[in-house]
């Protein structure tokens, strides 16, 4: 009986030994991301497909745009070569969950850094700021809140316009998409009086659409845009931020803003309204 007692004992511990150990390698996960890339010899990023100039896919079927070329940048300087990225195609509404469950790496989808977003997601150094804004077409324009009494107005489905507008105006009535070809479409269309979206986006899209104006060019606080990781991701967490400083310090932000965003803003937008070149 004591020997029996004495092996129950034993194979106890080793069960708690094995489940602690087990423990250990689950926690470890998250901060050996930037090992298992490497191992890998490939990095996913997840960018927008329907976000012009700022992520695309154009007829080719290539991701094109400024956190495209971004992406590019951070791979050749983790991988060594620009073509180990794998470019995956998000929504607004998927982001948080495309990292959670490990299906991307870093998302540079023009991911706004917000306190409820920062609770499930570690962000890195911000590269680009950012407000919400209002457009609408040129012959029905509204260039305020007040306009929208009794309208509708379009949103993208996760996005901060979302969640601006439903925490301070709930009385404005949303109509919300997944995706932004969605969006405009519907604007197009009048299903709605307007759209509230990033003001880059809709200051670079009135460009491409004359028929319609950004009424309301800037609506709450200055925001920042930055590359977001997994919660725990501490070692990628930590090199993407030098890596952006990196970025910045030696003109590829700058050379990324010339080729994809300023055809679009010309001198009409100043590239330092748009970048955060904090070195």
């Amino acid at each position: 009986m004591k020997h029996y007692k004495k092996l129950t004992a034993l194979f106890i511990g080793l069960a708690t030994l094995t489940s602690l150990l087990s423990g250990c390698d689950d926690s470890n996960k998250a901060t050996d991301a930037l090992a298992q890339i490497k191992q890998n010899d490939v990095v996913r990023i997840g960018v927008f497909g329907d976000k012009p100039p700022f992520g695309y896919v154009d007829k080719q079927g290539q991701n094109q745009g400024f956190d495209v070329e971004i992406g590019k940048a951070i791979t050749a300087d983790l991988l060594g070569d620009a073509n180990k990225v794998q470019f995956v195609v998000v929504e607004a509404a998927n982001r948080v969950e495309y990292l959670q469950s490990d299906k991307v790496d870093i998302i540079l989808a023009n991911f706004t850094h917000t306190p409820a977003r920062a609770e499930v997601v570690d962000f890195a150094k911000p590269y680009m700021q950012v407000a919400l804004g209002i457009a609408s077409p040129k012959d029905a324009p509204i260039d305020s809140i007040e306009a929208l009494k009794d309208k509708t107005l379009i949103v993208n489905k996760g996005t901060t316009a979302d969640t601006y507008f439903t925490k301070h105006y709930p009385e404005i009535k949303l109509l919300k998409f997944e995706q932004n070809t969605e969006t405009f479409e519907a604007l197009r269309d009048k299903r709605g009086a307007a759209v509230a979206h990033d003001n880059t986006l809709l200051l670079a899209w009135s460009k491409e659409n004359p028929t319609f104006t950004v009424g309301v060019p800037r609506l709450g606080e200055v925001e920042y845009i930055a590359p977001a990781v997994k919660k725990g991701n501490d070692k990628l967490l930590t090199w993407l931020n030098d890596e952006i400083r990196q970025l910045a310090n030696d003109g590829r932000l700058h050379q990324a803003y010339q080729k994809t965003l300023l055809p679009i803003y010309g001198d009409d937008i100043k590239e330092d309204a748009i970048l955060v070149n904090d070195k």
